[in-house]
Protein backbone atom coordinates (compact mmCIF):
# COMPACT_ATOMS: atom_id res chain seq x y z
CA UNK A 1 0.00 0.00 0.00
CA UNK A 2 1.74 3.03 -0.85
CA UNK A 3 2.33 5.38 1.89
CA UNK A 4 0.35 8.93 2.28
CA UNK A 5 1.90 10.95 4.69
CA UNK A 6 5.36 12.57 4.69
CA UNK A 7 6.30 12.04 8.74
CA UNK A 8 4.82 10.14 11.74
CA UNK A 9 3.71 13.34 12.93
CA UNK A 10 2.04 14.07 9.41
CA UNK A 11 0.28 10.75 9.66
CA UNK A 12 -1.00 11.71 13.62
CA UNK A 13 -2.26 14.69 12.52
CA UNK A 14 -4.20 13.10 9.37
CA UNK A 15 -5.83 10.60 12.02
CA UNK A 16 -3.63 7.45 10.26
CA UNK A 17 -2.61 4.47 12.63
CA UNK A 18 0.98 3.75 11.31
CA UNK A 19 2.49 0.13 11.86
CA UNK A 20 5.17 2.28 13.66
CA UNK A 21 2.36 3.74 16.00
CA UNK A 22 0.80 0.40 15.99
CA UNK A 23 4.65 -1.51 16.88
CA UNK A 24 4.86 1.22 20.03
CA UNK A 25 1.23 0.40 21.78
CA UNK A 26 1.88 -2.89 21.69
CA UNK A 27 5.14 -2.62 23.74
CA UNK A 28 3.91 0.19 26.04
CA UNK A 29 0.21 -1.48 26.29
CA UNK A 30 -1.32 1.38 25.52
CA UNK A 31 -4.14 2.14 22.75
CA UNK A 32 -3.18 2.80 19.16
CA UNK A 33 -5.15 6.34 19.38
CA UNK A 34 -3.03 7.26 22.84
CA UNK A 35 -0.35 7.05 20.54
CA UNK A 36 -1.27 8.69 17.71
CA UNK A 37 -2.51 11.35 19.95
CA UNK A 38 0.84 12.36 21.31
CA UNK A 39 2.20 12.17 18.57
CA UNK A 40 -0.01 14.32 16.98
CA UNK A 41 1.13 16.85 19.65
CA UNK A 42 5.10 16.38 19.33
CA UNK A 43 4.69 14.47 23.15
CA UNK A 44 6.06 11.32 21.70
CA UNK A 45 7.98 10.95 18.85
CA UNK A 46 8.65 7.54 16.97
CA UNK A 47 12.03 8.64 14.99
CA UNK A 48 11.95 5.76 12.00
CA UNK A 49 13.37 7.02 9.00
CA UNK A 50 11.38 5.36 6.13
CA UNK A 51 14.69 4.15 4.94
CA UNK A 52 15.41 2.36 7.84
CA UNK A 53 13.76 -0.91 7.22
CA UNK A 54 14.68 -3.28 9.52
CA UNK A 55 13.90 -1.28 12.24
CA UNK A 56 11.85 -2.41 15.52
CA UNK A 57 10.09 1.13 15.98
CA UNK A 58 10.38 2.56 19.50
CA UNK A 59 8.33 5.41 21.29
CA UNK A 60 9.91 8.01 22.98
CA UNK A 61 8.10 10.11 25.13
CA UNK A 62 7.62 11.06 29.11
CA UNK A 63 4.36 9.07 29.60
CA UNK A 64 5.98 5.56 27.95
CA UNK A 65 8.65 4.11 28.87
CA UNK A 66 12.21 5.26 29.36
CA UNK A 67 14.44 4.55 26.46
CA UNK A 68 18.45 4.43 26.26
CA UNK A 69 20.94 5.79 24.20
CA UNK A 70 24.28 3.95 23.74
CA UNK A 71 27.09 6.61 22.10
CA UNK A 72 29.88 4.11 19.94
CA UNK A 73 31.81 4.97 16.75
CA UNK A 74 35.91 5.23 15.91
CA UNK A 75 38.04 7.52 16.94
CA UNK A 76 41.71 8.26 15.44
CA UNK A 77 43.03 6.07 18.52
CA UNK A 78 40.56 3.47 18.76
CA UNK A 79 39.74 3.01 14.82
CA UNK A 80 38.51 -0.69 14.67
CA UNK A 81 34.84 -0.91 13.44
CA UNK A 82 34.78 -4.64 13.92
CA UNK A 83 34.97 -4.01 17.72
CA UNK A 84 32.37 -1.39 17.31
CA UNK A 85 30.00 -3.95 15.69
CA UNK A 86 30.11 -6.07 18.46
CA UNK A 87 29.63 -3.10 20.71
CA UNK A 88 26.26 -2.41 18.62
CA UNK A 89 25.20 -5.59 18.72
CA UNK A 90 26.12 -6.56 22.97
CA UNK A 91 23.98 -3.19 23.36
CA UNK A 92 21.05 -4.57 21.15
CA UNK A 93 20.98 -7.48 23.05
CA UNK A 94 21.08 -5.77 26.36
CA UNK A 95 18.21 -4.16 25.65
CA UNK A 96 19.74 -0.32 24.30
CA UNK A 97 16.59 1.64 22.05
CA UNK A 98 19.00 3.34 20.29
CA UNK A 99 22.72 3.82 19.30
CA UNK A 100 24.52 7.07 18.19
CA UNK A 101 27.14 6.35 15.89
CA UNK A 102 29.45 9.33 16.73
CA UNK A 103 32.46 8.10 14.51
CA UNK A 104 35.03 10.86 14.04
CA UNK A 105 37.65 8.81 11.98
CA UNK A 106 38.33 7.43 8.43
CA UNK A 107 35.40 6.82 6.09
CA UNK A 108 32.13 6.79 7.92
CA UNK A 109 29.90 6.11 5.49
CA UNK A 110 30.01 2.31 5.02
CA UNK A 111 30.00 1.84 8.85
CA UNK A 112 26.87 4.03 9.29
CA UNK A 113 25.19 2.56 6.43
CA UNK A 114 25.70 -0.83 8.14
CA UNK A 115 24.39 0.17 10.98
CA UNK A 116 21.13 1.08 9.21
CA UNK A 117 20.81 -2.29 7.18
CA UNK A 118 21.30 -4.62 9.97
CA UNK A 119 20.48 -2.78 13.23
CA UNK A 120 16.86 -3.25 14.69
CA UNK A 121 17.33 0.19 17.03
CA UNK A 122 16.84 3.90 16.18
CA UNK A 123 20.35 4.68 14.90
CA UNK A 124 21.53 8.69 15.46
CA UNK A 125 24.64 10.78 14.25
CA UNK A 126 25.79 14.00 14.52
CA UNK A 127 26.54 15.33 11.33
CA UNK A 128 28.28 18.12 12.36
CA UNK A 129 31.09 16.18 13.42
CA UNK A 130 31.00 14.16 10.24
CA UNK A 131 31.25 17.24 7.99
CA UNK A 132 35.63 17.60 8.47
CA UNK A 133 36.30 14.03 7.95
CA UNK A 134 33.46 13.80 4.62
CA UNK A 135 35.06 16.65 3.24
CA UNK A 136 38.67 16.13 4.45
CA UNK A 137 39.55 19.74 4.85
CA UNK A 138 39.78 21.82 7.88
CA UNK A 139 36.67 23.42 9.80
CA UNK A 140 37.12 27.03 8.93
CA UNK A 141 36.98 25.83 5.43
CA UNK A 142 33.35 24.34 4.71
CA UNK A 143 30.72 26.29 4.17
CA UNK A 144 26.89 26.48 5.08
CA UNK A 145 26.14 24.54 2.33
CA UNK A 146 28.84 21.83 3.15
CA UNK A 147 27.09 21.52 6.78
CA UNK A 148 23.32 21.13 5.42
CA UNK A 149 24.75 18.54 2.35
CA UNK A 150 25.92 16.22 5.04
CA UNK A 151 22.65 16.19 6.75
CA UNK A 152 21.27 15.12 4.26
CA UNK A 153 24.16 12.41 3.15
CA UNK A 154 23.32 10.99 6.49
CA UNK A 155 19.25 11.09 6.04
CA UNK A 156 19.67 9.43 2.58
CA UNK A 157 21.98 6.71 4.69
CA UNK A 158 18.84 5.79 6.42
CA UNK A 159 19.70 7.32 10.05
CA UNK A 160 16.84 7.82 12.11
CA UNK A 161 17.65 11.24 14.37
CA UNK A 162 19.98 13.65 13.97
CA UNK A 163 21.63 15.85 16.53
CA UNK A 164 22.03 19.42 15.18
CA UNK A 165 23.23 22.07 17.62
CA UNK A 166 20.90 24.84 15.93
CA UNK A 167 20.49 27.05 18.96
CA UNK A 168 23.62 28.95 19.42
CA UNK A 169 23.71 32.10 17.40
CA UNK A 170 26.20 34.17 17.39
CA UNK A 171 25.01 36.20 20.37
CA UNK A 172 26.44 33.31 21.96
CA UNK A 173 30.10 34.04 21.48
CA UNK A 174 29.42 37.18 23.34
CA UNK A 175 27.73 34.77 26.62
CA UNK A 176 29.93 32.39 26.66
CA UNK A 177 32.87 35.04 26.64
CA UNK A 178 31.31 37.93 29.29
CA UNK A 179 29.81 35.51 31.76
CA UNK A 180 32.86 33.29 32.36
CA UNK A 181 31.73 29.74 32.73
CA UNK A 182 34.22 27.46 34.45
CA UNK A 183 33.60 24.73 31.72
CA UNK A 184 32.63 27.04 28.02
CA UNK A 185 31.33 24.66 26.15
CA UNK A 186 31.72 21.21 26.69
CA UNK A 187 29.63 19.95 23.50
CA UNK A 188 31.89 17.99 21.06
CA UNK A 189 29.38 19.31 18.76
CA UNK A 190 28.50 22.87 19.67
CA UNK A 191 32.15 23.50 20.47
CA UNK A 192 32.80 22.90 16.48
CA UNK A 193 29.70 24.78 15.43
CA UNK A 194 30.80 28.04 17.79
CA UNK A 195 34.27 27.47 16.90
CA UNK A 196 33.09 27.58 13.06
CA UNK A 197 30.91 31.33 13.81
CA UNK A 198 33.95 32.70 15.80
CA UNK A 199 36.74 31.69 12.32
CA UNK A 200 34.23 32.57 9.60
CA UNK A 201 32.14 35.21 11.49
CA UNK A 202 28.91 33.55 9.71
CA UNK A 203 25.88 32.91 11.75
CA UNK A 204 25.56 29.01 12.64
CA UNK A 205 24.11 27.24 9.74
CA UNK A 206 22.04 25.14 11.61
CA UNK A 207 19.84 27.86 12.93
CA UNK A 208 20.01 29.78 9.73
CA UNK A 209 18.89 27.62 7.69
CA UNK A 210 16.98 25.51 9.50
CA UNK A 211 13.80 25.46 7.18
CA UNK A 212 15.96 23.75 4.43
CA UNK A 213 16.91 21.33 7.17
CA UNK A 214 13.44 20.61 8.43
CA UNK A 215 12.51 19.88 4.28
CA UNK A 216 15.09 17.38 3.96
CA UNK A 217 13.57 15.81 7.54
CA UNK A 218 10.71 15.85 6.61
CA UNK A 219 11.31 13.90 3.16
CA UNK A 220 13.19 10.65 5.03
CA UNK A 221 11.10 11.01 7.81
CA UNK A 222 14.04 12.25 9.81
CA UNK A 223 13.78 13.20 13.68
CA UNK A 224 15.85 16.36 14.94
CA UNK A 225 16.86 15.71 18.13
CA UNK A 226 17.86 19.89 19.30
CA UNK A 227 21.74 19.47 20.46
CA UNK A 228 22.08 21.76 23.96
CA UNK A 229 25.64 23.08 23.17
CA UNK A 230 25.38 24.57 25.95
CA UNK A 231 24.72 22.28 28.01
CA UNK A 232 26.65 22.26 31.64
CA UNK A 233 30.02 20.91 32.02
CA UNK A 234 30.53 20.92 35.71
CA UNK A 235 28.59 21.57 38.44
CA UNK A 236 29.33 25.43 38.31
CA UNK A 237 27.94 25.95 35.50
CA UNK A 238 24.34 24.15 35.86
CA UNK A 239 21.74 26.44 34.78
CA UNK A 240 23.31 29.25 33.80
CA UNK A 241 22.15 32.26 30.91
CA UNK A 242 23.90 30.47 28.46
CA UNK A 243 21.97 26.93 29.45
CA UNK A 244 18.36 28.48 29.72
CA UNK A 245 18.34 31.23 26.57
CA UNK A 246 19.84 28.35 24.61
CA UNK A 247 16.66 26.10 25.81
CA UNK A 248 14.52 29.26 25.26
CA UNK A 249 15.43 29.36 21.42
CA UNK A 250 15.13 25.55 21.31
CA UNK A 251 11.37 25.65 22.07
CA UNK A 252 11.00 28.46 19.43
CA UNK A 253 12.45 25.91 16.89
CA UNK A 254 10.17 22.85 18.18
CA UNK A 255 7.66 25.32 17.27
CA UNK A 256 8.68 25.41 13.95
CA UNK A 257 9.39 22.12 13.27
CA UNK A 258 6.19 20.70 14.14
CA UNK A 259 4.77 23.26 12.00
CA UNK A 260 5.95 21.19 9.41
CA UNK A 261 4.87 18.17 10.94
CA UNK A 262 9.16 17.32 11.44
CA UNK A 263 9.60 15.21 15.24
CA UNK A 264 11.57 16.79 17.87
CA UNK A 265 13.29 15.39 20.74
CA UNK A 266 15.44 18.16 22.71
CA UNK A 267 18.71 17.75 24.66
CA UNK A 268 19.61 18.58 27.47
CA UNK A 269 22.26 18.46 30.76
CA UNK A 270 24.55 17.54 31.19
CA UNK A 271 26.63 17.97 34.92
CA UNK A 272 24.27 19.18 37.63
CA UNK A 273 23.56 19.21 41.19
CA UNK A 274 20.13 17.00 42.69
CA UNK A 275 18.79 19.27 43.77
CA UNK A 276 18.31 21.21 40.36
CA UNK A 277 17.58 18.34 38.18
CA UNK A 278 13.77 18.37 38.68
CA UNK A 279 12.98 21.92 38.12
CA UNK A 280 14.79 21.61 34.83
CA UNK A 281 12.88 18.70 33.56
CA UNK A 282 9.74 20.90 34.45
CA UNK A 283 11.10 23.96 32.71
CA UNK A 284 12.06 22.25 29.50
CA UNK A 285 8.16 20.58 29.33
CA UNK A 286 7.02 24.45 29.50
CA UNK A 287 9.41 26.17 26.85
CA UNK A 288 9.26 22.70 24.77
CA UNK A 289 5.52 22.45 24.80
CA UNK A 290 6.23 18.42 25.78
CA UNK A 291 8.82 17.41 23.62
CA UNK A 292 10.41 14.36 24.86
CA UNK A 293 13.64 15.59 26.75
CA UNK A 294 16.95 13.70 26.15
CA UNK A 295 19.57 14.04 28.97
CA UNK A 296 22.94 12.99 29.15
CA UNK A 297 23.17 11.40 32.38
CA UNK A 298 22.71 14.06 35.11
CA UNK A 299 25.91 13.46 36.20
CA UNK A 300 25.37 15.09 39.66
CA UNK A 301 29.49 15.12 41.22
CA UNK A 302 32.29 15.99 39.54
CA UNK A 303 34.75 13.76 40.75
CA UNK A 304 34.19 10.39 40.19
CA UNK A 305 36.11 10.01 37.10
CA UNK A 306 36.04 6.22 36.58
CA UNK A 307 32.47 5.72 38.00
CA UNK A 308 30.25 8.33 36.01
CA UNK A 309 28.06 5.22 35.31
CA UNK A 310 27.15 5.57 38.96
CA UNK A 311 26.95 9.68 38.85
CA UNK A 312 24.90 9.40 35.39
CA UNK A 313 22.62 6.43 37.03
CA UNK A 314 21.80 8.47 40.06
CA UNK A 315 20.83 11.88 38.17
CA UNK A 316 19.12 9.89 35.39
CA UNK A 317 16.53 8.42 37.87
CA UNK A 318 15.54 11.84 38.80
CA UNK A 319 15.60 13.32 35.47
CA UNK A 320 13.49 10.62 33.99
CA UNK A 321 11.17 10.53 37.33
CA UNK A 322 10.73 14.27 36.98
CA UNK A 323 9.58 13.57 33.01
CA UNK A 324 12.82 12.96 30.98
CA UNK A 325 11.93 10.65 28.32
CA UNK A 326 15.54 9.03 26.83
CA UNK A 327 18.88 8.99 28.83
CA UNK A 328 22.37 8.89 27.36
CA UNK A 329 24.18 6.09 28.90
CA UNK A 330 27.13 7.24 30.44
CA UNK A 331 30.05 4.47 30.68
CA UNK A 332 33.20 4.10 33.41
CA UNK A 333 35.39 5.52 30.82
CA UNK A 334 33.22 9.04 30.43
CA UNK A 335 36.17 11.68 30.54
CA UNK A 336 38.78 9.42 30.61
CA UNK A 337 38.65 7.06 26.93
CA UNK A 338 37.22 5.70 24.47
CA UNK A 339 34.58 3.04 26.12
CA UNK A 340 35.25 -1.44 25.69
CA UNK A 341 33.15 -3.86 25.73
CA UNK A 342 32.83 -4.10 29.18
CA UNK A 343 32.66 -0.25 29.74
CA UNK A 344 29.68 -0.13 27.41
CA UNK A 345 27.77 -2.90 29.42
CA UNK A 346 27.84 -1.00 32.49
CA UNK A 347 27.16 2.07 31.44
CA UNK A 348 23.82 0.36 30.13
CA UNK A 349 23.22 -1.63 32.91
CA UNK A 350 23.46 1.37 35.19
CA UNK A 351 20.94 3.15 32.54
CA UNK A 352 18.41 0.62 32.50
CA UNK A 353 18.14 0.42 36.37
CA UNK A 354 17.98 4.19 36.43
CA UNK A 355 15.05 4.20 33.69
CA UNK A 356 13.59 0.87 35.23
CA UNK A 357 13.57 2.84 38.85
CA UNK A 358 11.84 6.12 37.05
CA UNK A 359 9.03 3.87 35.60
CA UNK A 360 8.03 2.65 38.26
CA UNK A 361 8.03 5.45 39.84
CA UNK A 362 5.80 7.22 37.46
CA UNK A 363 3.64 3.86 37.04
CA UNK A 364 4.06 3.17 33.73
CA UNK A 365 2.28 0.20 33.16
CA UNK A 366 3.35 -3.20 33.69
CA UNK A 367 7.09 -1.41 34.97
CA UNK A 368 6.43 -3.05 38.11
CA UNK A 369 5.93 -6.97 36.80
CA UNK A 370 9.50 -8.04 37.13
CA UNK A 371 10.01 -6.76 40.18
CA UNK A 372 7.14 -8.18 41.50
CA UNK A 373 7.99 -11.77 40.02
CA UNK A 374 11.44 -11.14 41.56
CA UNK A 375 9.96 -11.02 45.10
CA UNK A 376 8.13 -14.12 44.87
CA UNK A 377 10.57 -15.29 43.25
CA UNK A 378 13.28 -14.90 46.25
CA UNK A 379 10.48 -16.06 48.54
CA UNK A 380 10.73 -19.28 47.52
CA UNK A 381 14.21 -19.46 46.54
CA UNK A 382 13.67 -20.63 43.07
CA UNK A 383 17.13 -18.99 41.54
CA UNK A 384 16.36 -19.78 37.99
CA UNK A 385 12.98 -17.64 38.29
CA UNK A 386 15.78 -15.08 39.89
CA UNK A 387 18.07 -15.26 36.92
CA UNK A 388 15.14 -14.48 34.50
CA UNK A 389 14.07 -11.52 36.43
CA UNK A 390 17.59 -10.07 36.33
CA UNK A 391 18.87 -7.50 34.00
CA UNK A 392 22.05 -8.96 33.79
CA UNK A 393 21.63 -13.09 34.26
CA UNK A 394 25.00 -13.16 33.80
CA UNK A 395 26.65 -11.11 36.23
CA UNK A 396 23.96 -12.36 39.17
CA UNK A 397 24.49 -16.00 38.60
CA UNK A 398 28.43 -15.66 38.63
CA UNK A 399 27.94 -14.27 41.86
CA UNK A 400 26.40 -16.97 43.55
CA UNK A 401 28.06 -19.49 41.64
CA UNK A 402 31.31 -18.06 42.81
CA UNK A 403 30.25 -17.91 46.75
CA UNK A 404 27.71 -20.83 46.95
CA UNK A 405 26.70 -21.86 50.20
CA UNK A 406 25.95 -25.14 51.92
CA UNK A 407 21.99 -25.17 51.50
CA UNK A 408 20.40 -23.75 48.42
CA UNK A 409 17.70 -22.47 50.58
CA UNK A 410 19.87 -19.67 51.67
CA UNK A 411 22.80 -17.39 50.75
CA UNK A 412 27.13 -17.29 52.05
CA UNK A 413 25.97 -14.39 53.74
CA UNK A 414 23.71 -15.21 55.87
CA UNK A 415 23.45 -19.42 55.57
CA UNK A 416 21.11 -20.52 58.23
CA UNK A 417 20.30 -16.80 59.43
CA UNK A 418 18.43 -16.07 56.71
CA UNK A 419 15.29 -14.09 57.57
CA UNK A 420 13.25 -15.65 54.26
CA UNK A 421 13.92 -19.36 55.06
CA UNK A 422 12.96 -18.84 59.13
CA UNK A 423 9.95 -16.83 57.98
CA UNK A 424 8.98 -19.36 55.59
CA UNK A 425 9.80 -22.19 58.21
CA UNK A 426 8.16 -20.52 61.17
CA UNK A 427 4.87 -19.87 58.94
CA UNK A 428 4.48 -23.44 57.89
CA UNK A 429 5.20 -24.50 61.48
CA UNK A 430 8.37 -26.27 61.04
CA UNK A 431 11.00 -26.26 63.50
CA UNK A 432 13.99 -23.69 62.91
CA UNK A 433 17.29 -24.68 63.08
CA UNK A 434 20.03 -22.78 62.89
CA UNK A 435 23.43 -24.18 64.49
Amino acid sequence: MERTYATQMDAARQGIITPEMEAVAKKEYRTTEEIREWVAKGQVAICANRLHTCLEPNGVGSMLRTKINVNLGVSRDCKDYDVEMKKVMAAVDMGAEAIMDLSSHGNTQPFRQKLVRECPAMIGTVPVYDSVIHYQRDLATLTAKDFIDVVRLHAQDGVDFVTLHCGITRKTIDQIRTHKRKMNIVSRGGSLVFAWMSMTGEENPFYQYFDEILDICREYDVTISLGDACRPGCLADASDVCQIEELVRLGELTKRAWAKDVQVMVEGPGHMPLDQIEANMKLQQTICMGAPFYVLGPIVTDIAPGYDHITSAIGGAVAASAGAAFLCYVTPAEHLALPNVDDVKQGIIASKIAAHAADIAKKIPHARDLDDAMADARRTFDWEKQWECSLDPETARAIRADRSPEHEDSCSMCGKFCAVRSMNKALSGEYIDIL
